[in-house]
Formats: structure tokens, C-alpha cells, sequence
């Protein structure tokens, strides 16, 4: 039996400025995002229809759902590239690019095909009322034909990452979402097509960026060492592909269900502590943005890292991201403790929702802190493609959460109900980062 070969090592340095290099513009990125939300609700809301408004609401649930459940094909394409980056290995670049454009496409052509029954599961789930389900239905009818184009992106936007090109990636969100922004307010305010506007102004965005992404990729490959058709449909490499993907999108599963636990779950103490937590969510969810900017630096770095077996490189990867999202998280979380009571009172002008919301601010502020080492967990995993052990990971760190608002809640009510949460996000960094010099010395012994 003839032995593997080591690969040879492939040494670069890893410093703060290549961390913010790819942190800085990703941040900038996802922060474009909520903005599209709010300018979609500002152009509904210009109809004075509390129908169509909620109807806007629901579909954007039920996209979330659907679609955050398929981000894996970012997510993987980015670990895979990163890899492949790190050895200097331009075929196999392509290669994952090529298969992620297939497995996008086609995914999307069944979501074009399954748009009927997702639409309808959606509203049937929601039940929403007879006018808002009207408008949900025909703004998840249009807005679905983006779906193929939606999930090319995360693939064109997996491959930029994976190369680390960062500021190449913010272009493209920002021509996404800048189209998006321009044509729902054209279609839905100026022509006044309202919902239907706001929804055709997404599939313009989507399928723009998509047709423009994928040419000056396309364009910008290094046509001599392009992958055979042999080397792209490799069955092994497929299979591992598909793999690691199915894993992170049972991850994204228990995620979607363990905040969906926290919100049903606060429901059962009325409508005003449910608005209140709903408030202090928000918290968490902008912290979020640039956590996520620190966690796709891991992914890139720690990929290439692996690819170029370079053991230092990848420590340093995961020590200065680490550093610098603790620092960011524990900024946030002094920020919100001493600021969250002024926003919570411009947020919402219902007396009891404020009083209930800053009892519990506490909780809320803490959550940066708490969750910053599951983003950047997440990140390092991703970026070595060891999304089994991101999978176990979160369906143990879920069954905790799950144990602790049966035996907590009952006795300590919404208190313990942040409490279960600030676990579950605790719990998900801890056991990745405790499982890490193990995974580490399996590829770099």
C-alpha cells in the first residue's frame, strides 16, 4: 500500500489588514439588506393598505425560510474555492464554480415548479387573514420567478468569497440591491403597482446581478487551465459538494427552528411581551450583519489556510477574527446596554411594550457577546468544509435550548426564556471551538 503525500505547504501571512479586507466590504454588504426591507415596506406603506403591508410581511417569511435554508450553496461554494485557492489550483476553482452554477440552477427550476404548493404551505402556516394572504399570494407568485437567478448568486457570490475578492462581492450586492431598491420603487410607487411592483423590482435585481455576475466571472477566468466536463461532473467531488451542503442546510434548519422556538414560545405570554421581544431581537439581528462580516474572513482565510497546508495561518485566522468579533460584540453589547432604552422608545410608542422591552434589555444586550463565537465558528467550519460537525454541533446545542425552555420557562418566565437563547448561542460556539484542535490536527498532522 503506497502512502498519501503530504501536499507541500504553501506559507502566506495572515494580518489584520487582510481580515478587514474581506470583513470591511462584506459588512457593508450584508448591511444593504435591511435597508432593501425598509424601503420595500416605505413603498407599501405609501398605499395606506394595512392588507398589502402584511401581505408584503408574510411573503418576506416565507422567502426567508425557503431561502435561508438554501444559503449553502454560498456557503459550501466558499469553502470549497477557498481550498482550491489556497493550493493554487485554478481548474478545481472552476470546477466548484461550474458544479454550484449546476446545482443552483437546477434547485431553482424546482422551486419554479414547486412554487404552487410552497405559496400555499406558506399562507396555510401563517393563516393570515383573507386580504393579507391575497396580497402574499400574488407577491410570492411574481417574486418566485427570481428564484433560478436568486441562487446563482449565492453560487457567483460563494466563488468570490472563496478568492477572497471582497470589494468584487460588494459590487455585486450593491448592484443587486441597488436595482432591487430602484425598480420597486419605480414599478411599485411611481407606475403604482404597489405589491406587484415591489415584487417584480426584486426579480429585476436578482436576475441582473446574476447575468452581470456571471459574465465578468466568466470573463475573468483563466481559460488555459479550464476544468474538462470530466473534471466537473468528478462523481466523488459532486457527492462531496452535495454532502456538505445537505449538512449545512440541516444546520440552517435547527437555526431557523430554534429562533422560531423563541418566538412561539414568547407568544404564550401575550401580544405585548411578544412585541418586546420582538423589539429586542432586533438587537441582535444588526449585531449580526457585521458578525457576519468577521465570520466570512474566517471562511476565506481558514479555507485557504487548509488548501495551502499552512498550519500557522490557519491559527492566526481563527485567533484575529476571534479577537476582533469579541471586540465588536462587546462594544454592541455596552452600547445597547446604556443606549437600548432611547431606541427601544423610538421603536414603538405603546407604553407597555416599552416597560416590558427594557426589563429585559439585559438579555438582549448580552447576545452579541454570547453569539459572537457561533458566527465565528461557523466561519472557520465553513471555510475548512467540515459541516458535519457544524450539523451535530447545532442539533445538540437545539436539544439544550429545547431542555432549558421546558424546565426554565415554566418556573422563571420570560427570564428564563433569554436565558435559554443566550445558552443555545453560547453552546454553539463552545462546542465547535472545544471540537477544534481535534478536527485541526486530522488535517495538519
Amino acid at each position: 500500500m503506497t502512502a498519501a503525500v503530504k501536499p507541500a505547504s504553501r506559507p502566506f501571512e495572515v494580518t489584520n489588514r487582510m481580515v478587514f479586507s474581506i470583513a470591511a466590504p462584506m459588512t457593508l454588504a450584508f448591511l444593504t439588506t435591511p435597508i432593501l426591507g425598509i424601503v420595500d415596506t416605505t413603498v407599501i406603506g405609501q398605499f395606506g393598505d394595512a392588507r398589502l403591508i402584511g401581505g408584503l410581511a408574510v411573503g418576506a417569511i416565507i422567502f426567508d425560510i425557503v431561502f435561508t435554508t438554501l444559503n449553502f450553496l454560498r456557503s459550501g461554494t466558499t469553502g470549497f474555492v477557498a481550498q482550491a485557492f489556497g493550493r493554487d489550483d485554478g481548474a478545481e476553482q472552476q470546477a466548484v464554480f461550474w458544479r454550484a452554477i449546476i446545482l443552483a440552477s437546477g434547485l431553482g427550476l424546482a422551486l419554479l415548479v414547486l412554487a404552487w404548493p410552497i405559496r400555499e404551505i406558506g399562507v396555510w402556516l401563517m393563516a393570515p387573514g383573507e386580504g393579507v394572504a391575497d396580497a402574499t399570494r400574488t407577491y410570492v407568485t411574481i417574486r418566485m420567478l427570481a428564484a433560478p437567478f436568486s441562487l446563482i448568486n449565492y453560487a457567483l457570490l460563494g466563488l468570490l468569497l472563496g478568492q477572497g475578492r471582497a470589494m468584487t462581492s460588494l459590487a455585486l450586492q450593491t448592484l443587486l440591491n441597488g436595482i432591487n431598491i430602484a425598480g420597486s420603487i419605480w414599478f411599485g410607487l411611481v407606475l403604482g403597482w404597489a405589491i406587484e411592483g415591489v415584487a417584480l423590482g426584486t426579480v429585476l435585481g436578482e436576475a441582473t446581478a446574476a447575468i452581470a455576475g456571471f459574465w465578468w466571472i466568466r470573463r475573468g477566468f483563466d481559460h488555459a487551465h479550464a476544468p474538462t466536463w470530466d473534471h466537473i461532473f468528478e462523481r466523488v467531488e459532486f457527492l462531496r459538494l452535495i454532502s456538505v451542503n445537505r449538512d449545512i442546510m440541516i444546520r440552517s434548519f435547527a437555526l431557523l427552528a430554534g429562533f422560531s422556538l423563541f418566538t412561539r414560545t414568547g407568544a404564550q405570554f401575550g401580544a405585548v411581551t411578544l412585541a418586546a421581544n420582538a423589539i429586542l431581537m432586533n438587537f441582535f439581528m444588526i449585531a449580526g450583519y457585521y458578525l457576519d462580516g468577521f465570520a466570512t474572513a474566517a471562511e476565506q482565510i481558514v479555507g485557504r489556510a487548509i488548501g495551502a497546508n499552512h498550519k500557522p495561518a490557519f491559527w492566526r485566522a481563527v485567533k484575529l477574527t476571534c479577537l476582533w468579533g469579541f471586540a465588536l460584540a462587546g462594544f454592541t453589547t455596552v452600547i445597547v446596554f446604556f443606549a437600548g432604552g432611547p431606541v427601544i422608545d423610538f421603536m414603538t410608542t405603546a407604553e407597555g411594550v416599552r416597560e416590558i422591552a427594557k426589563t429585559y434589555l439585559p438579555w438582549a444586550a448580552v447576545t452579541a457577546v454570547m453569539g459572537v463565537l457561533a458566527f465565528q465558528m461557523d466561519g472557520v467550519y465553513i471555510g475548512a468544509t467540515w459541516s458535519r460537525d457544524m450539523r451535530n454541533m447545532m442539533l445538540a446545542s437545539l436539544a439544550l435550548l429545547f431542555a432549558l425552555v421546558y424546565v426554565l420557562v415554566p418556573v422563571y418566565g420570560n427570564h428564563g426564556l433569554w436565558f435559554a437563547l443566550n445558552a443555545f448561542l453560547g453552546a454553539r460556539g463552545l462546542t465547535l471551538l472545544a471540537n477544534l484542535p481535534r478536527r485541526a490536527r486530522t488535517v495538519f498532522a
